[in-house]
């Protein structure tokens, strides 16, 4: 019998990522580009287009939400913060998250046992 993966939400790399970034705390768009670049060593990039889409595809589907600047403590009273939209992932979202990463655990198991990962580089390393 199959291990249950979660959510059946299928994510793209740009979804995953930003849920990634996501987990690290509240952010807002010009940040999460500069997280997603950094966790994923810039193969990843997101230009505003894809950010705004994908972000508003993550809304549509419950995994993360809009805040307002008045929900963030250290922005209260900035003018410009006032335009800035922030986001943080929903528990559906970090389920989701979790269940993606799990697929892709299995696969990286699956290519390492094939050989295929050699001088592979980690995280933070």
């Amino acid at each position: 019998m199959a291990e249950d993966t979660g959510p059946s939400i299928m994510l793209t790399p740009a979804m995953f990522a930003l849920l990634l970034a996501l987990h690290a705390g509240e952010r807002h768009g010009y940040a999460l580009m500069a997280d997603v670049a950094r966790l994923t060593g810039d193969t990843i990039r997101l230009g505003p287009g894809t950010l705004y889409r994908t972000l508003q595809r993550l809304r549509v589907d419950g995994l993360v939400e809009e805040l307002e600047a008045s929900e963030l403590p250290a922005l209260r009273g900035d003018r410009r913060a006032e335009r800035r939209r922030s986001y943080r992932v929903t528990a559906k979202g970090h389920d989701a998250a979790a269940a993606e990463a799990r697929r892709l655990a299995l696969l990286v198991d699956a290519a390492s046992a094939f050989g295929l990962l050699t001088n592979r580089k980690r995280y933070g390393g």
